[in-house]
């Protein structure tokens, strides 16, 4: 048995799947480290990855040579495009997944990762070596040394599950927690919090009265999660939309006097954007009905997962107050709701690598840092993964700026703000959307895969040949004209004013409702030039050409803005000293040890005036 390796990872959730496959696939030497090797990648709460804003995360995973993306799509069910109403920036990509398929194919891929090891076991404790983590103890007593650790615990941290009055320890439904992690960081100086996140009653679909019930088919024409779009779906399974109504609601607040979040038991604080169905009852009270809906959790499994439905009260109350629901009438549960409480620790204790600042060469990634969600973990996975490869073997790290990825947000967010409540990720926390679209997240991050040497030649060769393609459209739609009568009819189809004279395609195409598609069946020239462009090209050239605009000017602004992310801040700077600094700013700098000036900036509490002394000091 080998017991040396370069990386060890704690957790084989979606961060620890992400993070064992990046660091084994840039060469390192790996251990996955997992309770249980049947439970692999497991989806925990809902059957389904993407959605708004974590979508366009798994597709940035997926450019920069993670599994996500991939496995995504080899377990799809259904492919939806959400938002597509709204503008390119909200668009974000969303697939049902078949839950035992999708655990399957992400055991079967890193089964099949060069320089990847198993181990099932808990671990118990850290080896720490003067100050620094050289390895894992598991609970039947191996040691394994490495030159670096990452932990993605998930919710098994001190896992406690709650139902009603009945609370056990587990990390989800059927696991056991971890214990003595916790309890050792903190005895290192880590600054530890709970958290608490819920799931609702899966159900038998055989006893569900569709009928009664909205459906909600795929797109017509489902794309993929990766760019690499090896696996796309021929088929698919509709999920549907039901509603609670007042009888719902007056049988669930029969139970509140035993719902452990009301009675005080839950002491961590659960997710603000996705809560309960007791907790929207009471923050809802004017609302007679709150939306579910019906998700099935494969391609032959009856179980169906009702999302929106929450919840943490007693059993027999979720099953009388669920049958009152009109099509569940006669629903039989397999297993009811619950909420899990679990440890996770403050994310400022981090630096951008998501290496931790209190001991050198251990990583967090995931719940364990305050998220909630597969794709945040996942993404945090990934990066952790290449940073401890890029340590281990003395080469710069690897940051996303906020201007680059969701994922650089969602990290600069973390390390820079900490978090008082489960992390999750949406547009609106991006400042440059505009630039992070799901569409393009190929072409901004390939050539840093590839440069990392997770994407290979034939990847970036790939996109580079994408990006040629989108700016041969563009020169096109440039170079042609169009006149009035042959595109006016279409033009007043989509309530455009008409033509006077010759346009150049171009210009016309920016107008509201005028679509690429639309012009082209009205002029033959046009037509011809796009013939050897696929449907992909062609809607990123169609964005590219509505949205110049708007995204030229995003990206000065950012490109401003991250002049101070060049500008690096001594390491040896003693806050303190500066006596311009107000009380706060020093209070926070040194908490939170920003590695450069953009990031103190963003820092709760540094005002601009602060930011200019540090300039100063920094000669700039």
């Amino acid at each position: 048995m080998n017991n040396n390796y370069d990386i060890i990872v704690v957790g084989g959730g979606h961060a620890g799947c992400e993070a064992a496959a990046a660091a084994a696939n840039l060469g390192s030497k790996t251990l996955l480290v997992t309770m249980n090797m049947d439970t692999i990648a497991q989806m925990s709460c809902n059957p389904a990855m993407g959605g708004v804003a974590k979508g366009q995360i798994v597709r940035e995973v997926d450019a920069l040579g993670g599994y996500s993306g991939i496995v995504s799509d080899k377990s799809a069910i259904q492919f939806k495009m959400l938002n597509r109403s709204k503008g390119p920036a909200m668009w974000s990509p969303r697939t049902q997944n078949d839950r035992m398929l999708f655990s399957k194919e992400w055991r079967l891929m890193l089964e099949r990762t060069e320089n990847l090891d198993f181990w099932q076991d808990m671990v118990v404790e850290l080896l720490v070596e003067n100050g620094e983590c050289v390895g894992v103890k598991t609970q039947i007593g191996v040691e394994f040394k490495s030159k670096s650790v990452i932990l993605t615990n998930g919710t098994f941290l001190n896992g406690l599950i709650h139902i009603g009055e009945k609370q056990f320890g587990g990390g989800r439904a059927g696991a056991r927690p971890s214990v003595g992690i916790t309890e050792q960081l903190i005895s290192l100086g880590f600054e530890s919090g709970r958290m608490k996140t819920g799931t609702p009653p899966r159900v038998d679909g055989r006893s569900i009265d569709y009928t009664k019930l909205e459906e909600q088919p795929g797109d017509e024409n489902p794309g993929t999660f990766s760019y690499k779009a090896e696996y796309k779906l021929t088929k698919q399974r509709s999920c549907y939309i039901g509603y609670t109504n007042q009888n719902v609601h007056d049988v669930l607040q029969t139970g509140f006097e035993k719902s452990p979040m009301f009675a005080g038991r839950i002491k961590g604080l659960g997710p603000r954007y996705c809560p309960s169905i007791e907790d929207k009852i009471v923050r809802f009270s004017e609302r007679e009905r709150h939306q579910l809906f019906v998700e099935p959790e494969g391609w032959d499994t009856v179980e169906i997962y009702l999302n929106g439905f929450s919840t943490s009260l007693p059993e027999d109350v979720q099953q009388k107050a669920m049958r009152l629901i009109p099509g569940f009438e006669n629903a039989r549960m397999f297993r009811p709701g619950y909420a899990i409480e679990y440890d996770f620790f403050q994310p400022t204790q981090l630096n951008n690598t998501l290496e931790t600042k209190v001991v050198p060469n251990l990583y967090f990634a995931g719940q364990i840092n305050g998220t909630t969600g597969y794709e945040e973990a996942g993404g945090q996975g990934l990066m952790a993964g290449i940073n401890a490869h890029l340590k281990n073997t003395n080469q710069d790290p690897f940051v996303l700026k906020r201007d680059e990825a969701y994922i650089g947000v969602l990290i600069d967010d973390l390390v820079t703000k900490g978090t008082s409540e489960p992390y999750r990720m949406f547009t609106s926390r991006a400042e440059y959307r505009i630039l992070l679209r799901q569409d393009n997240a190929d072409i901004r991050l390939t050539k840093l895969s590839h440069n990392l040497g997770l994407a290979d030649d034939n990847r970036l060769k790939s996109v580079e040949e994408k990006s040629k393609n989108i700016h041969k459209i563009i020169n096109n739609f440039a170079k042609t004209s169009l006149v009035p009568e042959e595109v006016n009819g279409y033009l007043e189809t989509q309530k455009s004013s008409p033509l006077k004279q010759k346009v150049k395609a171009s210009s016309v195409i920016t107008r509201p409702n005028i679509t690429v598609l639309g012009l082209k069946e009205n002029n033959n020239k046009l037509a011809e030039s796009l013939v050897e462009f696929n449907e992909i090209e062609i809607e990123n050239a169609e964005i590219l050409m509505k949205y110049e605009g708007y995204i030229r000017r995003e990206k000065e602004v950012a490109d401003k803005l991250m002049r101070l992310e060049d500008i690096k801040i001594y390491k040896d700077i003693d806050y303190s000293k500066l006596s311009s600094l107000s009380a706060e700013a020093v209070d926070k700098l040194i908490k939170v040890k920003p590695a450069t000036i953009g990031q103190a900036s963003r820092i709760s509490g540094i005002s601009p005036s602060d930011v200019s002394v540090l300039m100063v000091f920094h000669g700039r």
